[in-house]
Parts: C-alpha cells; structure tokens; sequence
C-alpha cells in the first residue's frame, strides 16, 4: 500500500512583512494589555430605516459601518474617559474623536485612522472610509495614516459573525467588535416579538479604563443604536 508523502501534504507561504508586524504587535497586546471584555445588545430596528432614508436618491450610499462609528464617536463625546490612549508615561486624554477602521486585505488586517471624526458629516466618513479601502488594497495608504486614534472598530457582522471579541491595538484604550443585524425573537413589555438584533463586544485595556467607565460608554453606545436620529444630532 502506497502512502501519500508528508511533502505532499502541506504548502508554506512564507510570512510577509505586512503579517510578521500584526503578528508582533498583537502578541504584545495579549502579554501586555490586561483586557476585559464588555458584551452588549441592542435592537436596531430603527437604524436601517434611518439608513435607507438617507440613502434615498444619493448616489453616496452610508453604510451600517458608518453610522456605527459615528455612534462611537457620539459615545466617546458623551463618555470622555474611554477617548484615551495607554504612553510609557501618562493616561493621555483628547479632545477630538479618532477612531481606526479595521480594512482586511489579502495580506492581513490594516487599520487607518479618521481624525476629529466629531467634525465629519456623515457622507464624509462614507467617502474616507472607502478612499481608505481603496487605497489600503492598492497599498498606497501612508504610515501616518495607520497611526494614531484612541479606538479601533472591526465589522464581521458582513460575513454573518454573530458575535466575537477583538484584540486591543496598543497604546488605544479599547477595540468595538461589530456583529451581524440579525432578526431574533425578543421579549418586548412582556410578550414574544421579532426585532433586528446586533451584538457588540468592546475590549478595554484596564491600565488606563475602569469598568464602571467601560459600562457608562456602552449604555451611551447601545442607546445610540436604538435611537439613531441621536447619532447625527
């Protein structure tokens, strides 16, 4: 009886450049980042609506994604201590709002960052997050453009992922993993009803965050979702 080789059995692709670095620096986020984990849900009935009547006759289509950041932005307003970074040598505190996307590309993973996010219209976020896109894919995005901001956002809620936890960026404070819109039986006032559900998961970085902090941003974030017009407000 003839058995297949060993040789035959796997192929090596060796490690770019691109995934040596997001291997290092996540590794160092898990050794060194004490994470803990928030999980919410909201019901985001209104928020497609909303999304379908902004959309109508534009030929600029906002995705679910960036009313999603926006609503990061809103909470990060209305809850300050999560808009912080983790430096060697102090919490650092900002004013303005910026927040890195998570782009997955055939190489790995690419976060480039929004600035002042809060002085962006949403249109504007739609056109920088796919100049982005565009860019990241044809490796053309800048250095300093993957540099900064005090929250990452990454979305699988595309490919149907329900719900799933991410690892912090350092020296960001917190990473939000995004989950699919999904309709699910729910309990409303005391009877059986259906409503479209999303799951979030925000992951914290203790050093610089306290978890009645963390909780204050996501009861901020999740009534976003579920009033939507508060979002643009």
């Amino acid at each position: 009886m003839n058995l297949p080789s060993d040789a035959a059995a796997f192929t090596d692709t060796p490690h770019t450049r691109l995934r040596r670095a997001i291997a290092a620096r996540l590794t160092e986020s898990k050794q060194t980042a004490p994470h803990f984990y928030l999980r919410g849900t909201a019901n985001v009935d209104r928020l497609p609506a909303m999304r379908e009547e902004l959309n109508a006759g534009e030929a600029t289509r906002i995705s679910v994604n960036d009313l999603v950041i926006k609503a990061v932005t809103k909470a990060h307003l209305l809850v300050p201590a999560l808009n912080v970074t983790w430096p060697p040598d102090a919490v650092r505190s900002y004013a303005g709002v910026d927040i890195a996307v998570a782009i997955a590309t055939d190489n790995g993973l690419v976060t480039p960052v929004l600035r002042s996010v809060e002085t962006m219209p949403i249109r504007v976020v739609t056109s920088t997050v796919s100049d982005f896109a565009g860019r990241v894919r044809a490796g053309r995005l800048q250095q300093h453009e993957l540099e900064g901001g005090s929250i990452s956002v990454t979305n699988l809620g595309m490919f149907g992922t329900e719900e799933f936890t991410a690892i912090i960026n350092p020296p960001q404070a917190a990473t939000l993993a995004v989950g699919a819109a999904r309709q699910e039986p729910v309990v409303v006032e005391g009877a059986l009803a259906v409503a479209t559900v999303m799951r979030v998961t925000l992951s914290i970085d203790h050093r610089p965050v306290d978890g009645v902090n963390g909780a204050q941003w996501m009861k901020a974030f999740l009534d976003l979702l579920e009033h939507p017009t508060r979002i643009l407000a």
